[in-house]
């Protein structure tokens, strides 16, 4: 056997063995489960209005009925500042001031996200008036858009963290050219928001699945993660399939030791998945299709799993859906799962 036959069986043994450690790592053995959890709810006023529902019977249903104490409220900038220089904050207000006011005297607790990529289709959300500026032009403008709310909003009692953008470092949406290929302005967001705010921590969120959130715990003081068990994988824009997430609950908890071990930082699921993830946008999908996605068994085994990640703050993604679903569709079982789980 010959000096370089040699070598490549040394070197695949090596990458064999190294394959074979790295998938025990984060396959094989259980997490602990958590048990003082905190739960939560994502809300945009946005997705209530595509639902066509009044987002402030919503709103105030997830505090008054559901007894949510903590809601992450997703902004857009197009709808804040639609004129350039012009902001409109009076919702915002609103739900800032309801949540200050909570149940019984006491606060909802606040994840503030901020930044041009927020969520909700299409996710990044550039004002139309921004969008033929140069690059530095646009990141100028965020970045005084960025100033305007968080001096708006530092004083509020209700605000725990600010979260900046959403999986900035994640591909998965179109966004202007330079949103992908400049970390360095990430950084810049997270050093305005700090200078204008010392008080509160930063939130940067990963991909839960298709990520080691190496660069989100690089860049801020928390790493939110998302949590998907099944999702609609596009090939075309016609044709894909369902994908079953195969990580078990180890998956996360060895990745958030990682991220402990290596940086010292917490890890919190921003996003679990409770609402259906179709091949088509939820109100161009039939009834039966969402239920196919999303029912309340669905919701229960995703409530379960994050149970056995060892991770101890979720963040449901989907409330908008279920009152639709309660309030027009005469389905109220997973808004009182969700009720039962925040009682």
């Amino acid at each position: 056997m010959g000096k370089f036959s040699k070598s490549l069986i040394i070197f695949l043994a090596t990458i064999t063995g190294l394959a074979v450690i790295l998938f025990c790592y984060f396959f094989i053995g259980k997490s602990p489960v958590s048990e003082n959890i905190t739960w939560g709810v994502d809300f945009s006023q946005s997705q209530a209005e595509y639902l066509k529902l009044n987002w402030k019977q919503v709103y105030s249903a997830i505090i008054n009925d559901l007894e949510a104490k903590n809601i992450k409220l997703h902004t857009n900038w197009n709808w804040i500042e639609e004129k350039q220089d012009n902001y409109y904050f009076d919702d915002i207000d609103w739900q800032i001031n309801k949540a200050e006011r909570g149940l019984g005297g006491v606060p909802v607790k606040i994840i503030y996200v901020l930044g041009l990529k927020t969520g909700r289709w299409p996710e990044c959300h550039l004002p139309s008036w921004a969008s033929n500026m140069s690059e530095q032009r646009q990141k100028s403008e965020l970045l005084d858009y960025i100033t305007q709310v968080v001096k708006r909003y530092r004083n509020s009692k209700s605000i725990v963290y600010w979260q900046i953008e959403n999986v900035p470092l994640f591909k998965f949406v179109q966004c202007p050219s330079w949103y992908y290929n400049d970390s360095d302005f990430l950084k810049q967001e997270i050093a305005l928001i700090k200078s204008l705010d010392p008080s509160r921590k930063v939130i940067v969120s990963d991909s839960g699945e298709d990520s080691l959130w190496l660069g989100a715990a690089e860049a801020g003081d928390i790493v939110g993660i998302t949590m998907y068990r099944q999702a609609w994988a596009h090939i075309t824009n016609t044709f894909g399939f369902n994908l079953n997430y195969f990580f078990y609950p180890v998956y996360y908890y060895r990745k958030a030791l990682i991220i402990d071990k290596l940086f010292g930082k917490d890890v919190f699921c921003i996003e679990l998945q409770a609402e259906p993830w179709t091949q088509k946008p939820i109100m161009d999908s039939s009834l039966k299709d969402q239920l196919k996605s999303m029912n309340a068994k669905i919701f229960q085994k995703n409530i379960s799993f994050a149970k056995q990640t060892g991770l101890d703050k979720f963040y449901l993604w989907g409330v908008e859906w279920w009152y639709w679903l309660k309030e027009t569709q005469n389905q109220p079982a997973i808004w009182n799962e969700a009720k039962s789980l925040f009682n």
